[in-house]
């Protein structure tokens, strides 16, 4: 655990030499996206942030912009609009950023929800939620690797449920496409542990970046309500009764859940780059110190959940990623 006190205290140390001066934020119109967006700025330093949302999302950003704008006038805020659940989408908007930066400090990825209804496809054939929760993530990893790779700390965070990771994913449904197979108790623990196995390939081949897969716990931004079809379904009444006034009950504040994700993005606690650290070093998932892969809690620690992740590295690495090449090759 990483006591509040010791994030913020290290959050006040990041200055120009420190920030990621061009930053990635994929979903960063809402959620816990917005809310690091805005303790970033807040530090006062300069800053160039690619914001990434949907069409819907313009207005809401324009207001965001506005309010960064009055926090922080170093901050280049630049909207960049696109359905990322559509992987061309993501190679569309990957291109233009490529034209533009010679390198990019931080990616910072938050897309995806909680299915709780049936079933959805996109026009490309994947389920959204799976689109959001993993593909469109690694393609725009992958996509940006070059400029990720030109930065001199780069860092990837990817804020899903690191460290809740599990043996029984289905590998012979890795899409979870069989009548049935998909919803919320199996799709969520399916997309953690890809992303885990994905990150951690990713990590493996690119030695030089700094990966983290967070695991959020409770905010209360209100998301759970999107992967419900019907709020007057059982789901809906549960979502309604039970989980939402949970997830206010014991969820962090705003603030706390912003400056434990900057801290996460900053930090020299995980890999030994970035603002300064003095407590204890993270460890990554195969027990280094320096850059790797990272599985961090909810307050802030990292863990190797060694006993899981050894099984399926040995059983569904290869499988998985081989899987996740094939259906990103079109778009790559």
């Amino acid at each position: 655990m990483v006591a509040y006190s010791e994030i913020k205290a290290s959050n006040a140390l990041i200055n120009d030499a420190t920030a990621p001066r061009v930053a990635v934020f994929v979903s960063g119109t809402s959620g816990i996206g917005q809310l690091t967006i805005r303790v970033l700025a807040a530090t006062g330093a300069s800053l160039k942030i690619y914001l990434i949302g949907r069409k819907s999302s313009f207005e809401r950003a324009r207001t965001f912009i506005e309010e960064l704008h009055s926090i922080n006038a170093n901050a280049n805020i630049i909207w960049t609009e696109g359905e990322v659940s559509l992987l061309s989408e993501v190679r569309r908007i990957c291109e233009v950023i490529r034209t533009k930066e010679r390198h990019v400090d931080l990616l910072f990825l938050t897309t995806g929800y909680t299915p709780f209804g049936s079933r959805s496809e996109t026009s490309e054939g994947l389920e959204i939620s799976q689109s959001l929760a993993y593909y469109s993530r690694m393609l725009f990893i992958r996509h940006l690797l070059p400029l990720l790779d030109n930065s001199e700390a780069p860092r990837v965070v990817g804020v899903l449920a690191g460290g809740m990771e599990s043996a029984s994913i289905d590998l012979d449904d890795i899409d979870l496409r069989k009548p049935g197979n998909f919803g919320p108790m199996k799709a969520q623990p399916q997309f953690c542990t890809m992303n885990t196995i994905g990150m951690e390939r990713l990590a493996t081949d690119n030695p030089h970046i700094t990966f983290i897969h967070s695991m959020p716990g409770w905010v209360a931004t209100g998301n759970v309500w999107r992967g419900v079809d019907d709020p007057n379904s059982y789901i809906g009444w549960f979502v309604w009764l039970i989980l939402a006034p949970l997830i206010s009950l014991f969820s962090f504040t705003e603030e706390e859940s912003g400056q434990r994700h900057l801290f996460q993005c900053t930090s020299a606690a995980f890999g030994g780059r970035g603002t300064h650290w003095n407590g204890k070093a993270g460890v990554n998932s195969v027990g280094g110190r320096e850059n790797g892969l990272f599985l961090v809690g909810y307050k802030c620690d990292c863990t190797q959940n060694a006993r899981v992740i050894s099984v399926f590295r040995e059983k569904a690495q290869e499988k998985i990623w081989d899987h996740t090449l094939e259906v990103l090759k079109p778009y790559i």
